[in-house]
């Protein structure tokens, strides 16, 4: 992994001012300790911050393929060997062992249809010397993070993260107004919108073609389809997903360096874990634990890191969430109100201790329907299904209306949610099923001239253009939906940013493109039988887990944040003392200081809207 940027001209050949390239190079040095490098020809210049992990000693970025063109490449290729060894055969003649040359040569010869041979993650930018263009492409899932803006003097400007576009001093930072609705909705702004109304980012599976004289294309090369279509039964599916975990592990255990993994109680991690350690090697395995017995799950981690024997450590997070706001917010450079994303902080800074490569198990609840969330929705379907929405809308929507918001009670009784679903469209009571925030309580928090502004735009049109046709099985346009904007602008964001502000590189086997597209044709009810998510990859690792991991309550980085806002000095003292969430013209004011004086008293669980707010006053403050 590694940071990536660089400038070109739309128009012409200026010359590209090396300052620019350096200030955008060091905006992204945590993404890459190891060194820097840059190109430049007439109308465009690469920059590149790299983290080495394939020939360490020899691969150095930018690189020139043997015509002259560059490339700045963030990511690994798992399959480079033997790409390799097929340019080899046909003459071309490498200068390094690094699967970034590889790519190079390939994108030479053959253009933007040599990422369909690429298994991996990746993100870059190629400077075709013959043609005089650029392409940037970002992989299949959006592992890897790719920003861009075209400034109105005519240059492309991109990088890996949204501070280095900002570094480059050639963009306007006028916010998106329809971005910022996003984000008190969900909690984090989805592809491919930015906060800053001229910063866009790549949407996963895209490539950008510019060339001098024409403004910029996008072209999708892949997308995640959810279409049942193979015929086989359930237990030779089950043998298959062994046979495609294994090759995805083994696959992306390729490195130079040394590699370990992320390990929780959970299911997914303990999958990769078992994979890895059937590969002979010891594993070295992170794990992070709560002091609250509530939210920690080390004694299950350990579990599996007796079961294989792993070389394993485990750190007592002491979270200071008020002392971590800042560095969460300035890791992000947007607002991002996950907040297992402090959690996920520490655990990085844990592994990169130990090692500079962790695979995680990031994605086995898109792949195989493992969110809580995804029955209540199919059900929900069903009961859609009954009636027209208009009757609904008045049925169960004014149901919802009345009931009362039972945050302290038991979660049968907490009906108001899906009442008020009940009362909606399926795009619409989808895209409130993976929202942060309560609809009406953000509707309450805005201010009455930002929602005139947005001249009607509603964030739930998000997930209505990801979703697909009415008809569809709603598990596999749940997933869909999910795979467009939850996966990569909410937890592939989180784990990106926060595991690259320690230098280390985290790889998630589960979402390895081959095992996504096998996943996607399976009938849905070999990943959720009834209430039970993950029912393919649970009766696969039987063989491998132990049942009280593989069947216990889903957990995950569940944190105290409705606590932490109550606590005298806690992070809410900062919205008493910021002008920043005040002054923005985005917030009511009065209704948010409302929301906060009913959740300190403890008449409502005003926790994550809060803390929604907390990140927003951060990100203001950092962004000057």
């Amino acid at each position: 992994m590694c940071g990536i940027a660089g400038v070109f001209d739309l128009a012409s050949d200026r010359a590209i001012d090396p300052a620019i390239l350096k200030r955008m190079a060091d905006a992204q040095r945590h993404r890459g300790p190891d060194g820097e490098g840059f190109f430049t020809a007439p109308g465009v210049g690469l920059a590149h911050r790299r983290l080495a992990i394939i020939d360490v000693a020899g691969g150095a970025q930018p690189l020139l393929a043997e015509s002259g063109s560059a490339i700045t490449f963030n990511g690994e290729i798992y399959n480079y060997r033997a790409l390799a060894a097929e340019q080899k055969a046909s003459g071309v003649r490498h200068r390094t062992r690094s699967d970034t040359e590889v790519v190079a040569e390939g994108l030479d010869r053959q253009g933007v249809r040599f990422l369909e041979r690429l298994r991996g993650m990746f993100a870059f930018g190629f400077w075709n010397a013959r043609e005089k263009s650029i392409a940037l492409a970002r992989d299949r899932i959006g592992e890897r993070p790719l920003y861009y803006a075209t400034t109105a003097d005519g240059f492309l400007v991109f990088a890996s993260e949204i501070g280095a576009v900002v570094a480059s001093g050639l963009i306007d930072r006028k916010p998106d107004a329809q971005a910022l609705a996003d984000y008190f909705l969900y909690g984090f702004v989805p592809d491919p919108k930015s906060v800053y109304a001229g910063v866009r980012k790549l949407p996963p599976g895209t490539v950008l073609r510019a060339q001098r004289g024409a403004p910029p294309t996008e072209e999708r090369y892949w997308r995640a389809e959810f279409r049942p279509g193979r015929a086989t039964s359930f237990d030779d599916a089950r043998d298959e997903l062994l046979a495609l975990l294994d090759d995805a592990v083994r696959a992306e255990m390729t490195s130079d360096v040394p590699f370990g993994a992320f390990l929780s109680g959970g299911v997914d991690s303990g999958a990769v874990v078992s994979a890895m350690a059937l590969e002979g090697e010891t594993v070295k395995t992170c794990t992070i634990g709560f002091s609250e017995d509530a939210f920690d799950e080390r004694a299950e981690a350990r579990l599996v890191a007796t079961l294989y024997a792993t070389e394993h450590s485990e750190e007592v997070a002491s979270l200071d969430a008020g002392a971590m706001i800042d560095a969460i917010a300035a890791t992000y450079g947007e607002p991002f109100a996950d907040a297992s994303a402090l959690p996920t902080y520490m655990v990085a800074r844990l592994a990169r201790g130990r090692v500079k490569v962790a695979l995680s198990g990031d994605g086995g609840d898109e792949v195989f329907a493992g969110y809580r969330r995804y029955p209540f929705f199919v059900n929900e379907e069903r009961v859609r299904s009954l009636a027209p929405l208009s009757v609904r809308r008045a049925t169960f929507g004014a149901a919802g209306a009345l009931y009362p918001k039972l945050d302290w009670a038991p979660r049968p009784v907490r009906l108001k949610t899906t009442l008020q679903s009940l009362g909606k469209s399926r795009a619409v009571g989808y895209a409130h099923a993976i929202a942060a925030n309560l609809p009406d309580r953000v509707d309450r928090m805005l201010s009455r001239d930002f929602k005139r502004a947005l001249g009607g735009y509603a964030p739930e049109s998000v997930v209505a253009d990801a979703m697909g046709e009415e008809d569809e099985h709603p598990l596999l346009a749940a997933q869909r939906a999910d795979f467009a904007t939850w996966l990569p602008g909410r937890m592939l964001t989180k784990v990106d940013r926060a595991s690259m502000a320690h230098g280390l590189e985290v790889r998630p086997p589960l979402l390895d493109h081959k095992l996504v597209e096998w996943a996607g044709g399976l009938n849905p009810a070999f990943k959720l039988d009834g209430g039970e998510g993950k029912r393919i990859l649970k009766a696969a690792l039987e063989r491998r887990l132990p049942h009280e991991i593989l069947y216990r309550r889903k957990q995950g980085f569940a944190l105290p944040v409705a606590d932490w806002l109550r606590l005298p000095g806690g992070p809410v003292e900062r919205l008493y003392a910021s002008g920043g969430w005040r002054d923005s013209g985005v917030l009511d004011v009065q209704a948010v200081e409302a929301m906060i004086a009913a959740h300190r008293r403890g008449a409502s669980d005003m926790g994550q809207e809060l803390w929604t707010v907390v990140m927003f006053d951060a990100f203001l403050r950092l962004s000057g």
